[in-house]
């Protein structure tokens, strides 16, 4: 057999699949070197607004990390649109898809608004996947990997995901990216019994923040954390005491979980929560839909048997929007990280101004935010509970 001219090799190899170019780059491309991200972190509340900061202390003649994300001050947005991600969904959790503009209803503090954007899951989900790897869960870290590979198996093409796990400090395995290689290969990076010498505890709450803090400022589109834990903190001190949830004048500086619940409601970033433990009999979908527009954490919550931990978990979820998943009720882990993976790419995404004036941003503090499904019998939306504005920014 004649051998092909080079002329036609060279044509060959430039109209080569970008697919297999990019396939065989991914297993050239090195992982990046985990990143600790409470390192030199300074909390400071301040006391005029009630708004905490957190800021990184470099070292000296310490510049920029390469894989720093972008300074958020550099990156507010001027528009004052309000985003609201939300999904569709049947009483058996069946997701409704092909939806339109005409068929939601938005409402701000109880006030009609009128929809000024609209996209149902055209641009790629930014998705962090926050992995556990604290002492509590080593009998379930097998387990909690395997999640997180059916997770990564399960985006849309496009997605991207970062990789994160924490005991009692936070580290990034993987900043966000495309590459389902690199995401493989950082969490099976994840080790639980390497991270037995991080002493401390396991602070979940903090990881999270500190995830939305770093790494979702500037992206845009639907945004979600999937938290995969036992749900048992030893951060902050919570309790069924309300008081446990917000600043102490002792203790001003400290990051509570209303601080937390600020953050991701501010970014419009939900929580899916994948807990190790077993599902509290009480609280089953139909019920943790009928508490959607109030705190679950009350003192009645010791009568119905709920451990505290489980139930913050569960108001994290309703509060920032989202879903509680337990781990153990799927017949088989992939099912469970499928369903997540199908929700997101099933999400709505709305837009409106809280104003009529669009260049007058709305007030600071929180906002009711409802959604009702028009002409959808059987169906209902489910999103955040309510946004938040900072105070001294424009944007929500």
């Amino acid at each position: 057999m004649r051998s092909l001219p080079i002329a036609v090799l060279l044509a060959l190899s430039i109209f080569a699949s970008p697919l297999c170019v990019r396939a065989q780059d991914a297993t050239k491309q090195k992982l990046p070197k985990p990143r600790e991200l409470d390192s030199g972190i300074i909390w400071q509340r301040d006391p005029a607004t009630g708004e905490l900061k957190a800021t990184a202390r470099s070292k000296p003649g310490e510049g920029p990390s390469d894989d720093a994300p972008p300074n958020p001050a550099a990156i507010r947005s001027t528009t004052q649109m309000v985003s609201v991600t939300c999904s569709a969904a049947t009483a058996d959790g069946t997701v409704v898809p092909g939806l339109t503009r005409a068929d939601f209803r938005v409402f701000d503090d109880g006030v009609e608004q009128k929809i000024a954007y609209f996209d149902a899951s055209t641009q790629p989900a930014s998705v962090a996947i926050v992995i556990d790897a604290s002492p509590s869960v080593l009998r379930d870290s097998d387990e909690i990997k395997d999640a997180a590979d059916a997770l990564v198996d399960a985006l849309a093409p496009l997605d991207q995901a970062a990789i994160v796990d924490f005991s009692a400090h936070t580290y990034v395995q993987l900043p966000f990216s495309d590459v389902r290689e690199l995401m493989r290969r950082a969490v099976a990076r994840v080790n639980v019994r390497e991270l037995f010498q991080d002493t401390g505890g396991s602070n979940i709450y903090e990881a999270v923040y500190l995830t939305a803090h770093e790494l979702f400022p500037g992206r845009t589109g639907r945004k979600a954390i999937v938290l995969l834990t036992d749900g048992q903190d030893s951060g902050l001190g919570l309790t069924l005491d309300p008081a446990s949830q917000v600043p102490s004048p002792a203790s001003p500086n400290r990051l509570t979980f209303e601080d937390i619940a600020r953050l991701l409601a501010a970014q419009d970033i939900q929580v899916f929560a994948v807990s190790t433990e077993n599902r509290p009999k009480i609280m089953t979908a139909a019920w943790l839909a009928s508490h959607a527009g109030e705190t679950l954490v009350t003192a009645e919550a010791n009568k119905q048997k709920i451990p505290a931990y489980t139930l913050y978990l569960a108001e994290l979820v309703r509060r920032a929007g989202g879903q509680l998943y337990f781990l153990r009720e799927a017949p088989t882990l992939a099912d469970s990280f499928r369903q997540i993976a199908q929700k997101i790419r099933a999400e709505y995404t709305l837009g409106y101004y809280p104003s009529p004036d669009s260049a007058a941003p709305a007030r600071a503090g929180w906002h009711r935010l409802r959604v009702q499904l028009a002409d959808q019998p059987g169906a209902t939306a489910s999103h955040r509970a309510a946004y938040y504005v900072p105070a001294g920014t424009a944007t929500p």
